[in-house]
């Protein structure tokens, strides 16, 4: 009994003990609030229903006992310890009365809220996630983005991250172990800072463990940098358009020895951006910061940039870095025209081999002899028995036969 909640009511109000006190209702500004009766929470008007009858008479009906007491959570959702194990419709619905009571734009209690629901509902309330070109609501709500721990996919393309951003960490935090696809493109993201993310998961052997798509076009990052994406183990798909590299043959070689994927002759639709798009319960909430950010006084936003910037880079540097890592919106057109460089890694069919252009099989090749043999076995099992020798010499003998491109190939590295 004595770590039980105890309720109490004072003076017409509702307060637990612990000197927590609940939401207050929000005064009416009818001329009627002064003949309110002493409860505050039984005469407000969300606990009723109003409609019209046919003759055009008002008429009101009250609300079901669940849906009031549903109200009076929302309204104190902040002091809810847990929600794991309410069945998600309750959660649902839940989530709905706290977003239009706009509780996830309080930033004393959003973080807190939203964190709530995303640990008993998970990527319910954001499987998906898309930042892209929006810059100011990640750096505004970066807090509350750190909640979603559930996400499958995250598109922060164009974000100004730089080598050095706090997101990063966040990235590799075994919160976000359920990621499967990253769009990091666009943030002036160079070998530094490709070598920074992927340190955690180098060193420490975890992180990003279900990565299998990742973005990282027009970063100027070089072509030693894709080894520090050895790491990711289950990474199949790659996008490595307008970065410092050139596809040549050295570079389909180093991709697919160091992560084992070949170029795509056509570009995959995956990276598009056609796919990509917030899903979930937040979905509404996500584009409410963004609509309260952008109606924040401008004068006064003006003035706390200038002041963060003052204080920690100086004039003259911020200016340059942000420039630097503006996304590039304005060059629409050369990126239509510019040559994707997607790479995949290739299933065990022996069909994408014919699909492959000359170059790509002769890196195979290189790497791994023998897995173009079968081709052989038909003429091989031609032979009579008697004159049988162990297949394995056979098969190693028509590997070692180069070819005059073969030693070209060779004498190229």
């Amino acid at each position: 009994m004595d770590n039980s909640t105890i309720y109490v009511r004072e003076k017409g109000n509702l307060r637990r003990v612990g000197n927590i006190i609940l939401a207050q209702p929000k005064p009416s500004s009818s001329s009627s609030s002064s003949c309110r009766r002493t409860n505050p929470f039984v005469q407000r008007k969300e606990h009723f229903i109003f409609t019209y009858n046919e003759e055009g008479s008002l008429r009101y009906t009250t609300k079901s006992l669940f849906d009031i007491t549903l109200l009076f959570v929302a309204d104190n959702i902040h002091h809810v310890d847990s929600l794991v194990g309410f069945p998600e419709q309750i959660g649902d619905r839940l989530f709905v009365a706290a977003e239009e009571n706009r509780v996830f734009l309080n930033p004393e209690v959003s973080q807190k809220a939203m964190k709530l629901f995303c640990d008993a509902y998970g990527d319910m309330v954001l499987g998906s996630l898309c930042l892209r070109n929006r810059f100011p609501l990640l750096h505004e709500r970066i807090t509350e983005i750190k909640t979603f721990h559930s996400l499958k996919s995250l598109d922060v393309f164009g974000c100004r991250l730089g080598d050095d951003h706090e997101l990063f960490m966040h990235l590799t935090s075994p919160s976000l172990s359920s990621l499967t696809q990253l769009f990091i493109g666009g943030n002036h993201l160079s070998d530094v800072g490709l070598q920074r993310l992927t340190a955690p998961i180098r060193i420490m052997k975890k992180g990003l463990d279900s990565l299998e798509l990742l973005d990282v076009s027009h970063n100027p990052i070089s072509e030693m940098a894709f080894r520090y994406l050895k790491c990711l183990a289950k990474l199949v798909k790659l996008d490595a358009t307008g970065t410092n590299v050139k596809l040549d043959t050295g570079l389909k070689k180093t991709m697919w020895d160091v992560l084992g994927l070949i170029h795509s002759e056509k570009p995959l639709n995956i990276f598009d951006h056609s796919e990509c798009k917030t899903e979930g319960w937040a979905e509404q909430v996500v584009n409410q910061w963004e609509t309260s950010g952008c109606q924040m006084p401008k004068q006064k936003k003006m003035e706390e940039s200038r002041a963060s910037a003052l204080r920690f880079f100086g004039r003259q540097k911020f200016v340059r870095e942000v420039l630097n890592a503006a996304p590039l919106t304005g060059e629409n057109g050369k990126r239509t025209n510019m040559e994707k460089l997607h790479f995949y890694k290739p299933t065990a069919n022996n069909h994408l081999i014919e699909k492959m252009d000359p170059s790509t099989t002769k890196c195979l090749q290189v790497r791994n002899p023998t897995c173009y043999i079968k081709k052989r076995k038909p003429e091989s099992s031609k032979c009579d028995d008697s004159h049988q020798s162990p297949p394995t010499k056979i098969h190693r003998s028509s590997s070692l036969v180069f070819t005059a491109e073969d030693a070209d190939l060779l004498n190229s590295y």
